[in-house]
């Protein structure tokens, strides 16, 4: 991204990622670098799905921008940033080196969290709770096929899109939303992960795994989901007064390129100042 067009850098006290898929074609992993470079923060929380062992295992995929996003968060790691690292369903190996640390990241398989405004937070991918992903495994890797489909030609339409001008738009986002089946599965999502936070008596839930972001109360319960960077390019970021905020790192890319295309236009049209003349004169373009 032009560096003057760029949203200014910012640290935060806590960045919560999920869903990031790496080794995925569908994988937003230059958009992602470049949130990662406009964001510090003083804790990290990766919470699940990061790298995709079905994808992988099914045939190898992993371009040069996914091993930067890697080399992106070790760095942070190595820099004192602590990070933790709670698995999904779709890097679930990881599960099997709970309480290892890799280069300063503790994989963990979920994690609490106290905002600065005292709200006690659990964290946990959601997988769990998923009764497809639970109940009928098999079907969830047929219906990951399905999905890995529809973001290959998510991919393709977004390179037309980029030959005429357009930013990252989510087909499969945008059908997401129109299919009433998948708007009620998210809504029970949301109340059942609610539910269990409640059980154990915290003030909020972050979680992942619908690929659906979201920062809300429900009933007494704050629900906070991640997103993903896939079909979004969300994250949720702790300010320092413990204040959560939503991102939509698609949606700012695409204000600040407007912003430097409206300050481009604004020059061409401005009037030029003509030097070479015994006296200043203004010349219109």
């Amino acid at each position: 991204m032009n560096e003057q067009s760029s949203p200014p850098k910012k640290h935060v006290r806590t960045l919560f990622l999920s869903d990031i898929h790496l080794g995925t074609r569908g994988c937003q992993a230059d958009m992602l670098l470049d949130f990662l470079d406009h964001h510090d923060a003083d804790k990290i929380f990766l919470v699940g799905d990061i790298f995709d062992g079905w994808r992988l295992r099914r045939g190898w995929h992993w371009p040069q921008a996914h091993n930067n996003v890697v080399e992106a968060l070790m760095a942070k790691a190595h820099a004192g940033t602590p990070i933790t690292y709670i698995p999904g369903n779709h890097d679930e190996v990881m599960r099997s080196y709970l309480g290892t640390h890799f280069g300063g990241i503790e994989v963990k398989a979920k994690d609490e969290h106290v905002t600065a405004c005292g709200e006690r937070l659990l964290i946990t991918h959601g997988d769990q709770f998923d009764v497809v992903v639970m109940n009928a495994k098999w079907l969830a890797h047929v219906g990951d096929r399905a999905y890995n489909t529809v973001l290959l030609l998510n991919t393709w339409v977004n390179r037309v899109r980029r030959l005429w001008g357009g930013q990252f738009w989510s087909l499969s986002n945008w059908a997401k939303q129109q299919v009433k089946r998948a708007v009620n599965f998210i809504g029970e999502y949301e109340g059942v992960l609610a539910d269990e936070a409640r059980r154990g008596g915290f003030d909020g839930i972050v979680c992942g795994h619908i690929h659906k972001a979201e920062l809300c109360r429900v009933d007494d319960v704050l629900y906070v989901n991640c997103g993903d960077w896939v079909e979004s390019c969300t994250a949720i970021v702790e300010h320092h007064h413990g204040k959560l905020q939503l991102i939509d790192w698609a949606r700012t890319v695409r204000r600040s390129e407007h912003r430097k295309k409206v300050r481009a236009r604004a020059q061409a049209q401005a009037p030029k100042v003509d030097f070479d003349t015994e006296h200043v004169t203004e010349t219109a373009v």
